[in-house]
Order: C-alpha cells, then sequence, then structure tokens
C-alpha cells in the first residue's frame, strides 16, 4: 500500500504567557500568530520547578462549547467543578473534559514546590454538541497505553486514538482526535500514521526532531509545526533525542466565535453565554 507523506507547511515558536491566576506558561496555538487550527483551539505547556510560576493555579472559571485536555508529566494539579467532581491530575494522568453547555471549575496545584509539567489543549466541539450535558474522562496513569517502539527507537504514550493496533486511553470524541506522546531515542527514525483528512500538528517539547520527507524541517524544542495532508508523519531524532507530540483531529468546518472560555459559532450565542453566567443561568 503507497503512503502519502505529511510534510511541514508552517513552524511556529511557543510564545512566552500567563493564564489563570498568573501560571507562566508557552502558547503554541491559540496565540495572535496561530489562533487556531480547526478544529484545535489551544495548546499550552506549563512547566517550571519555581513555585512562584504556579502556585496561584487557576481558580474557578467557566466553559462552554469546547473540551479541554489536561495531560500531567510531572507534578500534582487538583481539579474541582460545581457538581462536586474532585480529583488528582497526577504525572501521567489525562483528562479530557467536555465542556457542553457549562462547566465552572477549578485546577489548583497539590504541591508548593518541585517541577510542574504538563500540556493542556483545547479542542471544538460540533455546533450539535456545544450546549450537551458535561462530562469528563479521567484517566489515571496506568490506564494510558505505553509501547515500545520497534528497533529500539524509544517509546510512546497513547492518549487518544490508536497506534500499531492498540487504542489510546480516551475515546467517543466527536472529532476523532489522535493525541501520542513520543518519547525517542538519539537519532531513532520512524513512521507515524495520521489519520488522512484530519488537521494535525506536532508539538517538540524536549530535544529536537526532524518532520517530513528527508531531509525534513528541522523543530527545537518549543516549536510548533502545522503539518499538510496525508497518512503518515516521518520523524527523525536529533542526536540528544527528541520528546515530542503528534495531534490530530477531524475539522469541523464551522464558524468559530470565541470569547475569552467561550467557544461558539455566533456572536448571539457568545452574548447569551455571557449572560447565562453572569445570572447563574451557565448550568441549567
Amino acid at each position: 500500500m503507497t503512503t502519502q507523506p505529511r510534510n511541514v507547511a508552517r513552524v511556529v515558536r511557543a510564545r512566552d504567557t500567563s493564564d489563570g491566576a498568573g501560571v507562566r506558561l508557552k502558547r503554541s496555538l491559540g496565540s495572535q500568530e496561530l489562533p487556531e487550527l480547526d478544529p484545535f483551539l489551544l495548546l499550552d505547556e506549563f512547566r517550571s520547578d519555581d513555585a512562584n510560576d504556579y502556585i496561584a493555579g487557576f481558580p474557578d472559571h467557566p466553559h462552554r462549547g469546547f473540551e479541554t485536555v489536561t495531560y500531567m508529566l510531572a507534578g500534582h494539579m487538583e481539579h474541582r467543578d460545581h457538581m462536586g467532581n474532585r480529583g488528582d491530575l497526577a504525572p501521567g494522568s489525562v483528562q479530557w473534559m467536555t465542556a457542553g453547555r457549562g462547566i465552572i471549575h477549578s485546577e489548583m496545584p497539590r504541591q508548593e514546590q518541585g517541577l510542574m509539567w504538563g500540556f493542556q489543549l483545547w479542542v471544538n466541539l460540533p455546533a450539535k454538541d456545544k450546549l450537551c450535558a458535561p462530562r469528563y474522562q479521567d484517566i489515571p496513569p496506568d490506564a494510558v497505553p505505553e509501547l515500545e517502539l520497534a528497533g529500539g527507537a524509544g517509546s510512546v504514550r497513547l492518549v487518544a486514538g490508536s497506534y500499531a493496533g492498540k487504542p489510546g486511553a480516551v475515546s467517543g470524541i466527536a472529532t476523532d482526535p489522535l493525541y501520542l506522546d513520543f518519547r525517542l531515542v538519539p537519532h531513532a527514525e520512524l513512521s507515524v500514521p495520521v489519520p488522512l483528512g484530519h488537521r494535525a500538528l506536532s508539538y517538540v517539547y524536549a530535544g529536537e526532531a526532524w518532520l517530513g520527507s528527508t531531509p525534513g524541517t528541522h523543530l527545537a524544542a518549543a516549536q510548533l509545526a502545522v503539518l499538510d495532508d496525508g497518512d503518515s508523519l516521518s520523524v527523525r531524532a536529533g542526536a540528544g533525542g527528541a520528546r515530542l507530540l503528534v495531534i490530530a483531529g477531524k475539522p469541523l468546518n464551522e464558524p468559530i466565535v470565541r470569547h475569552g472560555p467561550f467557544v461558539m459559532n455566533t456572536r448571539e450565542q457568545i452574548t447569551q453565554a455571557v449572560r447565562d453566567y453572569q445570572s447563574g443561568r451557565l448550568l441549567g
């Protein structure tokens, strides 16, 4: 079977910013340079061993109309919401939260020192699901499948989608996402299957890698590659190895209107979301 290789259409460097109550992070998607990549709306990396950079956390805040995906590499965050849900986002864990018609939650550090490291991805919901009931998929670390790559190239954790015939931890998402976390040894080479027609990106968060057909496009840490279409992605790690995310999803091809924590299809729907929040009807 012939494959259609993907190449890098654009490289975006993550920019330093802050969110929540002052958590310092790097934003590669959701910035002025790259506002969205349908169906994805935001990708942040938070990483610091200085408590001053993360201790204020993300106090109570609302969401409507999209999904948030928190993937932890190190540290602990405590999640709470208005429905009484409470959980520990531990190293290696995943939380896929479908905000739907409305949710108010907080994500606060459960540590006062040490390394806090992870990612948050925002995924749009189709218009028909924007006012659905909120739900969670809370995945503990040992429930996220991890596979050894052929030839000793490294390993991959399967957050969503599938790899080598094995399904990932998260399922039942409208955009049929792929979310893979690769840890590659020096000079490793591999071809990653990516669904044809899905919008796709790759984010290098440690080391360096070359993506796409030889010689490929070089990416250093804190750089995001927007990929063109195809059904596979060639990845080659640098001399120090590489750690990178490969993320893809089915585009919705619907209007996107966003205002802070609300993502809808029209300006009128945004106005209604703000009114609902201010009047206490967001959750109804």
